[in-house]
C-alpha cells in the first residue's frame, strides 16, 4: 500500500507579532495514530524541511493517544526535527497528502508552488488531498492544468470565522478561510463552532476544526483501504 504524506509549518510566530504558533500537535497525533492503528505509513514534510514548531496552546489539549505519539522517537525524529522538504519527495509513492493546521500554516502552505506541486501529481495520480482546520490553506492555490483553481466548485470546510474570533486571532490572521474559500469558487460549509465535521467531495477531504481530525483520517481510511 502507498503511503500518507503529512505537511506541517514551519513558522513559529504570528507574523508581525512576538506570539508563539506552529503546529497543532493534536492535529498531527490523531491523524499518525488513526493510520498506524490500520497499517498505513506516514511521511512528514514542511516547507523548509528540518524542525517543525508546535503551538503552546495545543498542549492544552492533548489526551493519552495524542501523547503517546507525541512521545514516541519515530514522530519526535521524523515528524517534529527532521520533516523532509519537498525536494525530497516522490509523489508516486503516496496515496493521499493531508495538510496539518496551526496558525503558522497560514504564511508558509498558501505560496509554496512546491507543495501545491506534489500534491497536484498526487492527485492527478488519483490519490487525495486533505486537510483539516488552517490545514485548508494548503488547498487555496493549487491550480490544474487549465489554470483553475481545484477547490473550485467543490465542497470544503476548514476554521471557520466564529472560531477565530473566539481564538482571539481574527485580528492577527493574514486572511480568513471563508472568505478566500469563497473567492476562489469554492462551497465553504460548516457545523457550530467546535464541532466535529468533515466532508468529503470528490478526492477532496476536509475537516473543520482540531476536533475534526479522526472524521477525516476515518474518510481517507475508507477510501484508500
Amino acid at each position: 500500500m502507498k503511503k500518507v504524506l503529512i505537511v506541517e509549518t514551519n513558522v513559529t510566530r504570528y507574523q508581525g507579532t512576538k506570539d508563539p504558533t506552529g503546529l497543532w500537535l493534536g492535529e498531527a497525533a490523531e491523524f499518525v495514530d488513526e493510520m498506524q492503528k490500520n497499517g498505513v505509513a506516514v511521511d512528514f514534510v514542511s516547507p523548509k524541511g528540518g524542525f517543525v514548531p508546535l503551538d503552546p496552546r495545543s498542549m492544552k489539549y492533548t489526551d493519552e493517544s495524542i501523547m503517546q505519539i507525541y512521545e514516541s522517537q519515530d514522530f519526535i525524529d521524523r515528524g517534529l526535527k527532521n520533516t523532509l522538504r519537498p525536494d525530497q519527495i516522490d509523489p508516486n509513492d503516496y496515496a493521499a497528502v493531508y495538510y496539518t493546521g496551526g496558525h503558522g500554516v497560514m504564511w508558509d502552505f498558501p505560496d509554496n508552488p512546491e507543495l501545491q506541486k506534489l500534491a497536484l501529481t498526487i492527485y492527478n495520480n488519483g490519490g487525495y488531498i486533505s486537510s483539516v482546520c488552517h490545514g485548508i490553506a494548503g488547498l487555496f492555490n493549487i491550480k490544474n492544468e487549465q489554470g483553475e483553481y481545484l477547490i473550485a466548485g467543490k465542497n470544503i470546510t476548514g476554521f471557520t470565522t466564529a472560531e477565530e474570533i473566539l481564538a482571539g486571532k481574527k485580528s492577527v490572521v493574514p486572511f480568513l478561510n471563508h472568505e478566500v474559500a469563497e473567492a476562489r469558487g469554492a462551497k465553504f460549509s460548516k457545523k457550530r463552532f467546535y464541532s466535529e465535521y468533515a466532508i468529503k467531495d470528490g478526492r477532496l477531504l476536509t475537516g473543520q476544526n482540531p476536533f475534526s481530525v479522526r472524521a477525516v483520517a476515518k474518510l481517507l481510511l475508507n477510501e484508500i483501504k
